[in-house]
């Protein structure tokens, strides 16, 4: 693998009235492989930052930030949902002129990309699964009591802005991990800063309670899965408080040629494993792409 450092764009996309901000790599190869990023709650694109650094020069990374997330501008009176930010990426994959490419699918990445994957199966040259939760197996007892949350239960929205704060924030990087010192503190500060720009808590707060509908779709995504065996690499923090291990190993039961490689760490597994996660994916984005 490549050690050299790669050269990225920061670009903003209109996309049906929404300016998605988006970071890409230049690699050396104009045919190089491509690989979607969809990144994960409350963090953006900027989670993948070291991973484009890594693995740029080889191949074509693409990380946008959706709706409500990040440099990502929406427009007064967007509906946030996970409907919507599927739109949002599906449009944004078209503006681009996409129509290949492995979909690295974290955390909220999952229940977006799979809908793309619904969408549009001949679009999806193979996934990269990294605690991108898809089973009811994966689901910890804090996800569920979260996950059942609805806006006339009482409390239900100051619980949901309870994990918007800097030690929420914070948490959901430190939990599961054995030595915290690996995580560098710049990922949750920046989370932060754009949890608290105006108008963003009240966006998670929609995602929040909109949250059932992915666990409604599992089983169709468990079809889509059996149906088109894409090539699957699953790369999971074990100790992960919402999606534990589980998750991961669920995922063989429909995909059984997947690989499975399962990190000591939490929810953010790239902040402590990169040395050992991004050769597995240069090594994967290789095989399926050839």
């Amino acid at each position: 693998m490549s050690h050299q450092v790669a050269s990225t764009t920061h670009r903003h996309l209109d996309v049906d009235g929404v300016r998605v901000f988006y970071r890409e790599s230049l690699p050396e190869r104009a045919d190089a492989p491509v690989l979607l990023l969809l990144h994960g709650f409350p963090s953006a694109s900027h989670q993948f930052r070291r991973l484009i650094d890594v693995l740029g020069s080889r191949y074509r990374l693409i990380a946008p930030d959706y709706p409500g997330f990040g440099h990502t501008h929406a427009p007064d009176g967007f509906t946030y949902s996970f409907d919507g930010l599927a739109d949002v990426t599906e449009g944004f994959v078209r503006r681009l002129g996409l129509d290949r490419f492995v979909m690295y699918v974290f955390d909220f990445g999952a229940p977006v990309g799979f809908r793309l994957a619904e969408r549009h199966p001949e679009w999806v040259a193979g996934l990269v699964v990294q605690n991108g939760n898809a089973y009811a197996e994966g689901l910890s007892d804090g996800a569920r009591d979260f996950i059942a949350l609805r806006p006339e239960s009482p409390g239900a929205e100051a619980t949901i802005r309870d994990l918007l704060t800097i030690t929420g924030t914070r948490g959901q990087y430190e939990s599961g991990v054995a030595d915290p010192d690996l995580i560098a503190p710049d990922g949750w500060i920046l989370d932060q800063h754009f949890l608290d720009l105006p108008g963003r808590k009240e966006a998670q707060v929609a995602l929040a309670f909109d949250y059932h509908s992915n666990v409604q779709r599992y089983d169709r995504w468990q079809a889509w899965l059996r149906k088109h065996t894409p090539p699957t690499l699953i790369t999971w923090g074990s100790n992960d408080p919402f999606f534990p291990e589980p998750g991961a190993r669920a995922y063989l039961q429909d995909v059984p040629d997947a690989e499975l490689h399962l990190f000591d760490t939490g929810h953010f597994a790239l902040e402590t494993h990169l040395p050992q996660v991004a050769p597995l994916i240069a090594d994967f984005l290789d095989r399926v792409w050839s």
